[in-house]
């Protein structure tokens, strides 16, 4: 079995990297962008989409605020990625909003963004993915039939590639990234062109249907409230930006210079892509609708409604090779989106669980040198989301958006302070200017946060929002537990001002099923130890067996005591800590070591048949005070054969290594360390 499971291991994986290699696991700009910024980038491709949807229910005349709605996205965008751009500079170390936060505001702000960005990860994988499919069944009739099994799919994908370690990710989803880019800047200047320059009269084909509006007439306040949820869905396309500001240390150096270069590049594309579809979607009178069957009056009766980038494809390009082209790189920009979350994620674990606010498994990194926990973790929240909103974009981008501008709000509230403090002690006056700079620009930034976050939580409370507020609410409270418990465990462990006390005596107890090699081993191991007390244990559950086990006892005259506890309910475990129990119950100074023999196996299915009872015994005696449990280990045939086997496919991991080895006993019984050849010689 452990065969078969490294072997299973070392092909999705890859060999283990060394600590020491870390360094040659940072990103130069060009990975670092597919890397960090295909959230963003990828929720281009969808916000155009929601905000469409969202203006449909007023009907086909009100998609002329589609634009105005952009424009006002845009400067929001603009204004976020100028603030994040302060944020990596000022704390480069990978902490970004949680450190800010935390470092600015106090601990308890840090974990309200904490909790906001972990569950804003998991809604970014499971949006991503299930958007993807939905681009890929745009075109591919099977895929929209079976989205959550694929959605699942690409999230266990995406796993095993983020497994395999950052860089590798980043070279894996450079070339899909990449393409695009260059595929929406090529749909985007054909269309300006055929448009504009050439003059063609280019339509939609949904162009000509007629939208019913889902309310009649509405009157101007509902109006307003309408677009306020139109820009709050279209701020579905800021999501993302964080991530970098989270993965600085990933960054080649100089980090900062990078990230924040990284930053820049981001918001300029996502910007003009976004823009360009939302304009270009306006020029060819395209209409997307949240009910089709619905919403749609006379229209085709086996319409089937496309994503908004795939009927600008076939709107643009025709009905050929690079509509499908295009709907390819649309569903893979948004599957590798979850890119960003499978980075973000595990690196914010990681620091969380450093102070003691997650489990410590999250800060260790695997073979790979990837957060390894981190990323399982965040695969298997994600696809249950996934499975709950059977893979519906419109369902969960309703939990989208709150966690991310609760961060982005109480960053910039942080950064402010952050200036604030370094003010007070700086005279230069460059230095003081650029500060000033640096203050305004993140103070306009908390203002707009803070308005968007206001607008999203008013719009969409009642869509879902709430679920995403009661998320990081519960996750809030879960942390601020881990804490307490870690403390209370630390407070516990701390060794005492004055020496310990040793114990009084220590008295040996040796479990015995049967007269068989582990438990003489058993016996002369817990004899060398040299207990104060020693006696062998058995249980009767069965009168002729214990009448054998004892006469074979007697017959071989073993050394030590064999006493026998009687169990008329045939119970082996109770009886057996009673015994324990009482031991140590007539002098609370003293401790009895308890050693158990137990076999070792070789195959999977053979641990279902042995050791059933030790463990269940180990487990119980672990919760008695003043008790030590000792295994001693037996190793069947089948460890040896699997061991053999392991060397003859050359996979040993305890291959011998150069140095010492041990040589004949002496006379005296002690065993004597010969020195490796090579290095004899070498003396």
């Amino acid at each position: 079995m452990a065969t078969s499971s490294s072997l299973l291991k070392r092909l999705l994986l890859g060999r283990p990297v060394r600590s020491d290699r870390l360094d040659h696991t940072l990103l130069p700009k060009r990975l670092a962008l597919p890397v960090f910024a295909s959230d963003a980038l990828s929720s281009v491709a969808y916000a155009p989409d929601e905000i469409l949807l969202t203006l449909s229910i007023a009907g086909a005349s009100a998609f002329a605020f589609s634009p105005w709605v952009a424009l006002a996205v845009t400067i929001v965008m603009i204004t976020v990625v100028a603030s994040y751009r302060q944020n990596v500079h000022a704390y480069p170390s990978g902490g970004g909003d949680y450190e800010v936060v935390t470092v600015n505001l106090g601990p308890r702000y840090g974990l309200v963004v904490a909790s906001a960005l972990l569950v804003d990860y998991v809604l970014t994988v499971a949006v991503s993915v299930s958007a993807g499919v939905t681009n890929l069944g745009a075109v591919l009739p099977w895929v929209a039939e079976h989205k959550v099994g694929v959605a699942l799919v690409a999230v266990a994908v995406l796993t095993a590639v983020n497994l395999r370690g950052v860089r590798e990710s980043g070279g894996a989803f450079a070339v899909p990234t990449y393409g695009f880019l260059i595929l929406m800047g090529g749909l985007l200047a054909t269309g300006a062109v055929r448009l504009f320059v050439l003059g063609e009269d280019l339509r939609a084909p949904s162009a000509g249907l007629t939208i019913a509006a889902e309310e009649l007439e509405l009157s101007a306040l509902a109006m307003a409230f309408l677009l306020l949820r139109t820009f709050s869905s279209g701020c579905a396309a800021l999501t993302g930006v964080e991530a970098i500001s989270n993965g600085v240390p990933a960054f080649k150096k100089p980090k900062s210079r990078n990230a924040a270069t990284t930053l820049m590049l981001l918001g300029g594309i996502a910007v003009s892509i976004m823009v360009g579809i939302v304009l270009l979607a306006r020029a060819t009178g395209l209409q997307h609708v949240e009910d089709p069957a619905r919403q749609i009056v006379g229209g085709p009766v086996d319409y089937v409604q496309k994503t908004v980038t795939t009927e600008l494809a076939e709107t643009v390009f025709g009905d050929g090779i690079l509509l499908y082209t295009v709907a390819g790189a649309t569903a893979l920009i948004l599957f590798l989106a979850a890119n960003t979350a499978f980075n973000g994620f595990p690196v914010l674990g990681s620091i969380l669980a450093q102070d003691r606010y997650l489990p410590r498994q999250l800060h260790t990194r695997g073979d790979r040198l990837a957060f390894s926990n981190g990323i399982i973790f965040l695969a298997v929240f994600a696809s249950v989301l996934i499975t709950s909103f059977h893979a519906e974009v419109t369902r969960l981008i309703q939990l989208y958006i709150v966690g991310v501008f609760v961060s982005f709000t109480l960053s910039q509230a942080g950064m402010l302070r952050h200036w604030k403090r370094l003010l007070r002690t700086t005279r230069d006056p460059a230095a003081r200017q650029r500060m000033n700079r640096s203050r305004a620009i993140n103070g306009f930034g908390m203002v707009m946060t803070g308005a968007v976050l206001v607008v999203v939580l008013l719009t969409k409370f009642t869509h879902g929002a709430w679920i995403a507020i009661a998320a990081m609410a519960v996750i809030y409270l879960v942390m601020i537990a881990i804490r307490r418990h870690y403390d209370r465990v630390s407070a516990e462990l701390a060794p005492p001002a004055d020496n310990l006390v040793l114990p009084a005596r220590n008295h040996a107890v040796v479990l015995v099923s049967k007269v068989h090699q582990p438990t003489l081993r058993a016996i002369a191991y817990a004899r060398a130890t040299r207990p104060d007390t020693i006696t062998a244990v058995t249980v009767n559950v069965d009168s002729g067996d214990t009448r054998a086990l004892q006469e074979e006892w007697e017959r071989r005259r073993l050394a030590i005591p064999l006493t026998v506890i009687d169990s008329p309910y045939r119970e082996i475990t109770r009886p057996t800590i009673e015994f324990v129990k009482s031991l140590h119950r007539d002098s609370p100074r003293d401790v009895v070591t308890v050693f158990v023999p137990e076999y070792v196996v070789g195959r999977w299915w053979e641990h279902l048949l042995h050791n059933q009872s030790a463990l269940r015994l180990k487990t119980r005696l672990l919760f008695e005070p003043g008790v030590m449990v000792t295994s001693v280990p037996w190793q069947l045939r089948s460890t040896r054969d699997v061991d053999m086997d392991r060397r003859d496919r050359g996979l040993s991991a305890t291959a011998p290594a150069r140095g010492p080895r041990p040589g004949p006993a002496s006379a005296d019984g002690a065993t004597v360390i010969e020195a490796d050849p090579a290095e004899q010689g070498n003396r």
